[in-house]
């Protein structure tokens, strides 16, 4: 037995959940989508899981985190894709997927195709024996990528309380599972082979200060190390860490948190693949043109840098999603996907965001002595690629944002603008304004890329008394053909 529909999405993530809307404020029929998920629960908000979940009191439970709140948009339960005529085939994994035939075959033997396929499959965890660590099984060694997975944690959570933590990875994962279980009142320590936490973006300047934050904590760091093995207790619980220089620490819990791999393996060999993910181009179509891919699974072409990439974070899931979504259904009107990567986190009192690319020459701003508020600039080839700020307002997040996206020169030199601080991106942000035209003698302005350029004539006044002219003409038909129907 078989079904059949318009559109699938394969994967049932939070890139799932926006598509979803996305087709619905597009004009889906009743029927025609379907989403398939191996998870048993409608699409949410991932992350929430190493937030909110986590806390000791009033933890963030579904259906509070269904898609798609973290956009301040609508929420997505189980009725609402009901309501809307979406299926959704949860608690299902897809074991094949034929592309030239455009069907998939699920584990439970059902055949269901589609004439437009999205992949959303995202990724896994990495597990510890992909490194020749055993003791993945242990019930104390926790990872977290999915409600599974955080269900597991928050369980473990409660029974270890006063105990002692081992955080495995430096990264989003492990800074913010730490700060979960520092406020579980838990002894956390960090360990990582990277010199500084969050290698792949933080610098060592900024990541002193979240570090020593974490230090005033309670947090414990060993750095330039990795895990080798664990010690485990009659019933196979892990009760002890081995690190490679030798270190041996008490564990009542372990969290993992060494990356991810995207899944792709069902199109191995069908689409093409590359930087570890499906490549799509500018619309997020694959090299087959009737199936798309979004999230952390797809690889794109990021046009600031001009170079194909695969980000792992959830606004390039939400906002991949939705122009895939729009190129389906409306191929004519949907440009290219022009996104800035841009990454956030929120853990204790610290709150910041990033935009663009960490490479090139940094330059750090404002006042880190009391870390209430600072950040950075990345310039490469003397232009602006990246940008990060702490304790800025939404409005100042805003003016990172456009400044990074418009890759301005920058033309003082690195002294001068550590002075200028976020007064930099303010002034390029302000000098990019294209001004109103107020009188008849200005030109038509047009913007184009980061310049200003100006038309020659002033077009506006022909298309003025064009319109004049058209108007009159209209009139004048009207009257004329109202004396002839009196006349009939």
């Amino acid at each position: 037995m078989g079904r059949a529909f318009v559109y699938v999405i394969l994967g049932g993530g939070v890139a799932a959940g926006y598509a979803a809307l996305e087709f619905t404020r597009r004009g889906v029929s009743d029927g025609e989508l379907c989403i398939i998920s191996e998870e048993p629960v409608a699409p949410y908000e991932r992350p929430a899981l190493s937030k909110g979940f986590l806390l000791p009191e009033a933890p963030a439970r579904l259906p509070s985190f269904h898609t798609c709140v973290g956009a301040n948009d609508e929420k997505l339960t189980p009725k609402w894709y009901k309501d809307h005529g979406i299926e959704l085939v949860l608690g299902t994994r897809v074991k094949s997927v034929d592309v030239r035939r455009k069907t998939l075959l699920s584990s439970t033997g059902e055949t269901i195709s589609y004439k437009f396929l999205i992949i959303a499959t995202g990724a896994r965890a990495l597990k510890l024996e992909e490194f020749g660590v055993e003791g993945s099984d242990a019930e104390n060694v926790c990872y977290l990528r999915d409600l599974a997975d955080a269900n597991r944690l928050a369980t473990v959570i409660q029974s270890s309380s006063n105990g002692n933590a081992v955080v495995i990875g430096g990264g989003y994962i492990g800074m913010e599972c730490a700060a979960s279980l520092v406020i579980n009142k838990i002894n956390v320590t960090m360990v990582f082979p990277e010199a500084h936490c969050m290698a792949r973006l933080f610098t060592p300047k900024i990541a002193s200060l979240y570090e020593d934050y974490y230090r005033a904590k309670g947090v414990k760091f060993i750095k330039g190390t990795v895990l080798t093995s664990f010690e485990f207790d009659s019933n196979g619980k892990v009760t002890a860490v081995n690190l490679k220089d030798g270190n041996q620490l008490p564990a009542d819990l372990v969290v993992v948190g060494i990356g991810i791999r995207p899944n792709t393996s069902l199109f191995e060999g069908q689409l093409t693949i590359e930087k570890g993910g499906i490549k799509v181009n500018s619309k997020m179509q694959s090299s087959d043109s009737s199936v798309y891919a979004i999230g952390d699974v797809a690889t794109f072409p990021v046009k600031l840098f001009g170079e194909m990439r695969r980000l792992e974070h959830v606004d390039s899931a939400r906002k991949s999603a939705r122009h895939a979504v729009s190129a389906i259904m409306d191929p004519v009107k949907t440009g290219e996907f022009d996104y800035l990567p841009f990454f956030y986190s929120r853990v204790f009192a610290f709150s910041w965001q990033f935009y663009g690319d960490p490479t090139g020459e940094v330059v750090h701003f404002g006042d880190y002595e009391d870390g209430k508020s600072f950040g950075a600039y990345w310039v490469k080839k003397g232009h602006l690629v990246g940008s990060f700020l702490e304790g800025g307002t939404k409005e100042e997040y805003e003016i990172i944002s456009k400044a990074t996206q418009l890759k301005p020169a920058v033309t003082i030199d690195s002294e001068e603008l550590e002075k200028e601080g976020l007064g930099f991106a303010q002034t390029v942000v302000s000098q990019h304004k294209v001004p109103e035209v107020k009188d008849s003698k200005s030109s038509e302005m047009v913007r184009q890329s980061s310049s200003v350029v100006m038309m020659k004539k002033p077009l506006y006044v022909w298309h003025a008394a064009t319109g004049v002219v058209v108007a009159a003409s209209v009139a004048a038909f009207a009257f004329w053909y109202g004396r002839r129907r009196r006349r009939w």
